[in-house]
């Protein structure tokens, strides 16, 4: 079964005292502790942001790793990343990730790990580039982006977290510079099995997951279902 797990914002390094939606990812796989490998690409591979990535893991039933990029930790990155059972992308900048993706063949990577049923989860960078298109600050003002399309259309993370978010979201849909998507608060995620949305669950009471979409009276948006993460 193929898994993506998109987070809008949370996990580890939004909430490290909360860590439910981290929890959640790891039930996700059949093994009782699998293997979790952190990319921290889109931070420019910060050892602050890898440290507390071990903080966090640690305290959960799972074996934790990381890939840098910067200091490879071995020349057969494919051997590496297939033996994982999951792989946790952080938030940054998205578009430098992209690029260093796609230099060092990550992306190819990553795909044949997701058809072959390695899960893929991550928060802002880590799951706008799962889709085909988002809305990153990658370039110092929200704009559109391509990205992986492992998922189709867009998508645009921190929705009730960062102001311009939404409006800016909702106008490059107008524009037609963005397909029409989802949109995750902070806290919330949207978890695909086999390219379907399976669910949208949260660790926080208020956060929210939307369908955004075009009509002929503007773009609107419609509230899915969430799932709240105390009730599993």
């Amino acid at each position: 079964m193929k898994q993506i797990i998109a987070m809008g914002g949370g996990g580890f390094s939004m909430e490290p005292d909360h860590l439910v939606l981290d929890q959640y990812i790891l039930e996700q796989s059949v093994r009782s502790k699998p293997e979790v490998c952190f990319l921290p690409t889109a931070s420019g591979d910060s050892e602050n942001y890898i440290s507390r990535f071990y903080q966090a893991f640690q305290r959960l039933e799972c074996k934790p790793d990381h890939l840098s990029l910067f200091k490879l930790p071995c020349s057969d990155l494919r051997s590496f990343l297939m033996k994982k059972d999951i792989i946790y992308v952080g938030g940054g900048n998205t578009r430098n990730m992209l690029v260093l993706w796609k230099e060092w063949g990550l992306d190819l990577i990553l795909r044949e790990a997701w058809e072959n049923g390695v899960i893929l989860a991550g928060l802002s960078a880590g799951a706008i580039c799962w889709f085909e298109e988002g809305v990153t600050d990658s370039a110092g003002d929200l704009r559109e982006l391509q990205a992986l399309g492992f998922l189709p259309g867009s998508f645009c993370p921190h929705y009730d977290g960062e102001a311009e978010r939404r409006p800016v979201y909702h106008r490059l849909i107008s524009e037609n510079k963005l397909q029409e998507g989802y949109a995750a608060d902070d806290g919330a995620a949207l978890h695909y099995k086999n390219d379907q949305l399976f669910r949208s669950v949260s660790s926080r009471e208020m956060a929210k997951s939307y369908r955004v979409f075009d009509t002929e009276e503007g773009v609107r948006e419609t509230e899915l279902p969430v799932i709240p993460l105390s009730e599993f």
